[in-house]
């Protein structure tokens, strides 16, 4: 734990800085492909976590002690401190809450650059506070995450049902047998109707939704067979759901079993979600993840059938308390204005929106006024279109700033900052720049957009799916991740000054550094020595970022095991 206490305690430096300047900052996380080992304790069955460490990393260290945390996003780039800061609700939530409710407790570096530790008994405001909150009243640099006895495979059963409302029914049946570890399901259509081992990692297996389809097509009774424990936690990982199938439609590509599997790398979520970011044509897409009281969820789905029309649809039983592994309500709970009900049933709405800016942010704004109707609850990694004025009657403004003021974090953005789509920002910057208007109806003729956002998932490499994490913490095989720090994701140079060029310009003078990713059971020394020789040859870039704050690149390098950051000037307009 030494170069941990080394770590924060230069980020604890560099924030009390800001603080006496009352500078808002950021945290840029970089990649979440970076894998420092954690530390677990057997026997009280917990692990202590860096933020930055990914699930698959995470799940591939506790299961060699036959442990696996009770939640475990389904993506396998989804980093700890993500699940923790964001809201993540799996399909074992029904049994265990949400993943934040799985931590025993958490060191942050507050606002004002104190070093603390707050759980249920000790700073208990502090504790729940930051879970929902999007790092909006601290850095996160450790959590204490409990653990659960794991087993080698999952024995799933598919259940096939006609309606959302048989659906609730067969959930009910079994959230109440304890003998179920996890539960969510796929709604195919608008009109629904000894084990084998199955797996969903390798690019010659099937997507999990289309293997389900296909297993349940025309069946009226259940079905079982096994899944390795990694293929199941991470099923939906290739495709993303099944969101990847657009692309597909989008280069008027054939969607079949060949172009999947010749085309496997690029539909892993790392690589799809960058691609997809980085092309923009994430504005043209429906992404909306809520959570609705069960008596409104067949409501709810006919509100879909009607405005949205568009399958496969997740669904998934939530219960916010979880059953006692520190469950308390946190101040997300709390700081909900309209009480909702503690078991509710999860919708992931995502599929292609209108191409017209306008109607497409109609449509959100409509969708969200429904789910605020029907009691629902939104989470807000999914995109957000409500005024400053809604947002504070949905999520109450008082118990917020009061734990915000208490930790000295009034002058970091607030959740509403960091959540919102700020729609008249965008129309503002078109008007007054006929550059940007110009840019902005280049990107929208087909297929620019997506060979950009294509190009940049070649150049950025950051792939590393579950087997090929298991081979390469095992010495096998090939390592490969694309970082910008260490997996505690705050390395120096990370927080940054809003409007300010003044850190970059430091970066600069003092010229390219290697950062200690800590990556697989290589030693430090040989490390050093890798890292000199690969600084005189043969640096391949893999990523480039570009932050019209500072007018300036950060320009990525990547050598196996190590990465180099060198930070370019970039003259101002």
């Amino acid at each position: 734990m030494d170069s941990h206490g080394q770590a924060v305690s230069k980020i604890a430096s560099q924030v009390e800085r800001f603080y006496h300047g009352k500078e808002p900052f950021r945290i840029y996380h970089g990649s979440t492909n970076s894998t420092r080992k954690s530390q677990y304790e057997r026997e009280r069955m917990t692990a202590l976590v860096e933020p930055n460490v990914p699930m698959d990393a995470l799940v591939q260290a506790t299961l060699r002690h036959g442990l696996v945390p009770p939640v475990v996003m389904e993506f396998a780039g989804i980093t700890v401190g993500g699940g923790f800061a964001g809201t993540a609700g799996e399909s074992s939530s029904f049994r265990y809450g949400f993943f934040h409710r799985n931590v025993n407790w958490i060191e942050m570096v507050l606002a004002d650059g104190q070093i603390v530790r707050a759980s249920s008994k000790e700073r208990s405001d502090l504790f729940y506070g930051p879970a929902s909150s999007f790092g909006t009243l601290g850095v996160t640099t450790l959590l204490e995450l409990q653990l659960i006895d794991a087993k080698s495979h999952v024995k799933m059963t598919y259940y096939p049902v006609t309606s959302v409302r048989e659906a609730q029914a067969v959930i009910d049946d079994i959230t109440a047998d304890t003998s179920f570890d996890y539960c969510d399901g796929i709604i195919m259509t608008n009109d629904i109707s000894g084990l084998r081992t199955q797996g969903f990692t390798r690019p010659s297996d099937p997507w999990f939704y289309i293997h389900v389809q296909r297993l349940m097509q025309n069946k009226k009774s259940q079905i079982t067979e096994a899944i390795p424990m990694i293929d199941y936690l991470f099923r939906y990982d290739r495709g993303g759901f099944w969101v990847a199938r657009y692309s597909y439609t989008y280069f008027l590509t054939p969607f079949n079993r060949i172009t999947r599997f010749l085309l496997d790398y690029f539909m892993h979520t790392r690589v799809m979600y960058h691609a997809l970011h980085k092309s923009g044509l994430a504005e043209q897409y429906i992404v909306q993840d809520v959570a609705i009281p069960n008596p409104q969820a067949s409501k709810f789905m006919s509100y879909l059938n009607a405005n949205f029309k568009q399958y496969p649809i997740w669904i998934c039983p939530l219960r916010q308390s979880g059953r006692g592994i520190a469950s308390t309500h946190s101040l997300q709970a709390k700081k909900t204005n309209d009480k909702t009900p503690d078991t509710m049933l999860n919708f992931g709405v995502w599929g292609p929106g209108s191409t017209d800016r306008r109607e497409f942010v109609y449509w959100n704004r409509e969708f969200e006024k429904k789910v605020r109707e029907l009691g629902g609850q939104k989470w807000l990694y999914a995109h957000t279109y409500y005024t400053e004025e809604e947002f504070y009657e949905i999520y109450n403004r008082k118990e917020y700033d009061v734990v915000r003021g208490k930790y000295h974090a009034g002058h970091l953005p607030s959740v509403y900052d960091k959540a919102k789509v700020d729609v008249e920002a965008e129309e503002k910057r078109k008007r007054e720049s006929w550059k940007l208007w110009l840019l902005a109806a280049f990107w929208r003729i087909w297929p620019f957009a997506g060979l950009y956002g294509l190009w940049k998932a070649c150049l950025g490499g950051i792939i590393c799916c579950p087997r090929c994490c298991t081979r390469a913490a095992d010495g096998h095989g090939v390592k490969l991740f694309m970082c910008y720090v260490d997996s505690l994701g705050l390395g120096e140079g990370l927080l940054y000054r809003e409007g300010l060029e003044t850190q970059i310009t430091e970066m600069w003078e003092r010229g390219p550094r290697r950062l200690d990713v800590g990556v697989g059971s290589s030693g430090t020394e040989q490390n050093e020595n890798n890292a000199e020789h690969f600084s005189r040859s043969h640096r391949r870039m893999i990523g480039v970022w570009f932050l019209s704050r500072f007018h300036c690149h950060y320009i990525q390098i990547s050598i196996p095991e190590f990465v180099y950051l060198e930070a370019v000037q970039h003259p101002s307009e």
